[in-house]
Order: structure tokens, then sequence, then C-alpha cells
């Protein structure tokens, strides 16, 4: 009786351990529910990884061959903010337009996303409005071109 206890309480034990080291991954998106194979998950990966990633090689891997160029010579993705989006936070939400598009993005060759971004900079608040191109090269979606805001 003592040694099935024993087994419980131990097996328990390995289970809360293996819990609390399992990576958590964490989804873009509202409520990160967007789905990787879409045009609308690259655009955010891409602006995520330029406003709150550590270096710009994923961004720039998200691109294409000319922009991610462009991207690499800015070399730090302060610069990529500052020059290429003309547009800087120190915290920011970003959100796709909402899917309401007809037709089935896995069988679209291009794709332009239009991106809410939402957040603050030097506590002052700032509401912006940007556009992806996106193409799909070899089954993967790679940011071409980045629009300013054409409604403003």
């Amino acid at each position: 009786m003592i040694s099935r206890v024993f087994t419980i309480a131990l097996l328990v034990f390995t289970l809360t351990l293996t819990g609390c080291f399992k990576e958590d991954k964490q989804g873009l998106g509202r409520y990160g529910m967007l789905n990787e194979g879409t045009p609308e998950y690259t655009a955010v990966a891409f602006l995520t990884n330029i406003y709150e990633g550590d270096d710009i090689n994923i961004a720039a891997e998200l691109s294409t061959e000319s922009l991610s160029r462009v991207i690499r010579s800015y070399h730090t993705n302060r610069n990529v903010q500052r020059h290429l989006l003309n547009l800087r936070y120190d915290t920011v939400i970003i959100k796709p337009q909402s899917a309401n598009r007809v037709g089935r993005s896995e069988f679209a060759e291009q794709a332009t996303i239009t991106v809410f971004l939402s957040g603050m900079l030097h506590d002052d608040k700032i509401e912006d409005i940007r556009s992806l191109d996106l193409v799909k090269e070899k089954g993967d979606w790679k940011v071409a071109r980045v629009y300013p805001d054409r409604f403003m």
C-alpha cells in the first residue's frame, strides 16, 4: 500500500515538474489564433519581430530577397522602425485586418494585408496603419513591400 502511494506521488510530482519545463509557444494575432500558413500570420510575425525581437534576422527571413537586403542594411530593429516603416514604438499591439476576404489564401500567390498598429512612444499613444504586400515563394509567404498609411 505504501509503495503504491509512493508511486502515485512520484508520478504526480514528475508530471508537475515536466509541465513546468514545457515551453509555451505564444500564438500571434488576436487571442493568439492566427494560422501559420496564412499571409496575415506572416505579416504579424514580421512586424512583431521588428518591434519586439532582439535582432532583424527573423524579419529578414520572413521577407523576399530584395527586402531582406534592405532590412539587413539597417543592422538594428530601431533603424528598421525608423527608416523602413517610419514608425517607432516602445510597446506596440499589432492587429491584422479582419478576415472578411473572399477566397482562400492557400491558393493565392500574392496578398496585401493591412495591419493596425497601436502603442506607446515616450508616453504618447500612437495609432497607425501599414499595408504589406506578400508573395508566396516555395510555399511560404514572404513580405515583399511595406506601404505607409494611405488613408491619412
